[in-house]
């Protein structure tokens, strides 16, 4: 009875560790899955996060580009204006100087037609006198 007793222990024992041994294969095989599954959600949580990060970079890049073109813009601006000043200040330099020019020139004119009608006076009366006393 008691070697049936003993052989009964040990099929339990066998069978306990049978058992274990499963329990453990299938313990191994979920830790497998659930590592591999936590793998994956890493993988999609990286390239996530990389796109994430490009997309911000490209964001960041677009918005220095276009704080770039303003800036350019502004200055090209300020110099279209600084040129249109100095072109409205040399036309009105080069329109006082040929006033200028033209006052002197009509003024000489004036006197040379002011100096001929003075000879052409001197010269009529002249006639005048002569013809007087001709007569």
């Amino acid at each position: 009875h008691e070697r049936e007793h003993d052989r009964e222990i040990s099929e339990l024992i066998t069978k306990h560790e049978e058992e274990m041994e499963k329990l453990r294969a299938e313990l191994n095989k979920e830790q497998q899955r659930l590592l591999d599954e936590l793998r994956q959600q890493m993988s999609v949580t990286h390239k996530a996060e990389i796109e994430q990060a490009q997309l911000q970079s490209q964001t960041l890049h677009s918005l220095e580009l276009e704080a770039l073109r303003l800036s350019l813009n502004n200055m090209h601006t300020s110099q279209l204006e600084l040129t249109h000043s100095n072109l409205r200040k040399e036309k009105e330099t080069a329109l006082v100087e040929l006033r200028e020019m033209l006052n002197d020139k009509r003024a000489q004119e004036v006197a040379i037609l002011q100096s001929r009608h003075q000879l052409e006076r001197e010269k009529i009366k002249e006639q005048c006198l002569k013809e007087k006393e001709d007569l």
